[in-house]
């Protein structure tokens, strides 16, 4: 009876082991996810030429006879980011697993080069079942959260991958102990 019991317990506590290392690892996909399409889509903006602009506004006219349009920049955009939105998860094959040893957190970085310079892969784990989780769970971030998205890209701002990823979804809570530059 004692034996059953002890075992019962240490099946129970390797069971709660197990639970807690797939949520970290489900936590680890978000926010690499998350960080990686910040990425991209930054990238993405940066390509178009940024003297392209497009109206935008009202196309109604005012009591006045007057309408509400505005030029604005066109990779930032509404329809530019929409039409970003629907591609950037095909980027997500492009990455690789790097485990902190530290920490045992699970990051991705980018093992493509954009611009065919040497990229160092030491510590990259490549699996296609990763790339592939990758991808799926940045195109349900995408459909999620697409009016975040639209809002932090329609202007330029500083440290999305923090402020959206971290403050404003909760998908990473580690982020503020990773460095801007690192995925």
């Amino acid at each position: 009876m004692r034996t059953c019991l002890i075992a019962l317990c240490l099946c129970a506590a390797a069971a709660l082991l197990l639970q807690s290392v797939n949520g970290r690892r489900g936590q680890d996909l978000h926010c690499g996810a998350c960080r990686a399409l910040v990425d991209e889509m930054e990238w993405e903006i940066s390509q178009i030429d940024p003297k392209k602009t497009i109206q935008a506004g009202s196309f109604r006219i005012n009591p006045d006879g007057s309408q509400s349009i505005r030029e604005v920049p066109f990779a930032r955009s509404e329809s530019s980011l929409l039409e970003v939105m629907e591609r950037v998860c095909e980027k997500m094959s492009e990455y690789a697993e790097k485990q902190d040893p530290g920490s045992q957190r699970t990051s991705y970085e980018r093992v493509v080069s954009r611009d065919g310079k040497k990229m160092d892969l030491s510590g990259s784990r490549f699996d296609t079942r990763a790339a592939a989780s990758l991808k799926f769970t940045c195109e349900g971030i995408v459909e999620k959260y697409e009016d975040e998205l639209i809002e932090f890209f329609s202007h330029e701002t500083e440290n999305v991958k923090d402020k959206l990823c971290s403050k404003r979804t909760d998908l990473c809570d580690h982020a503020l102990h990773i460095p801007h530059d690192e995925l």
